[in-house]
């Protein structure tokens, strides 16, 4: 029988870099959010940018832990 495909090392890898589109998405509408919301109106962009701060944190948050149950399952 002919193999067409093989996945050899560990299948979390894998799995871990799927995770990680969820927060790269993330990541990008809170920056896009950002940007529109100071170029609507500059003087509110110090106000905005601590929940810039606090949302990328978040966001950030859940690929941490993606990576970590990635090697903690292994």
């Amino acid at each position: 029988m002919n193999v067409l495909a093989e996945i050899g090392g560990n299948v979390n890898t894998i799995g871990y870099g799927l995770a990680a589109i969820g927060p790269g998405i993330g990541v990008a509408l809170v920056f896009a959010a950002y940007i529109q919301s100071s170029a609507r109106q500059p003087e509110s962009a110090g106000y905005n940018r601590t929940w810039l701060v606090l949302g990328f944190a978040l966001v950030e948050a859940l690929a941490l832990f993606g990576l970590v149950l990635a090697f903690a399952v292994s």
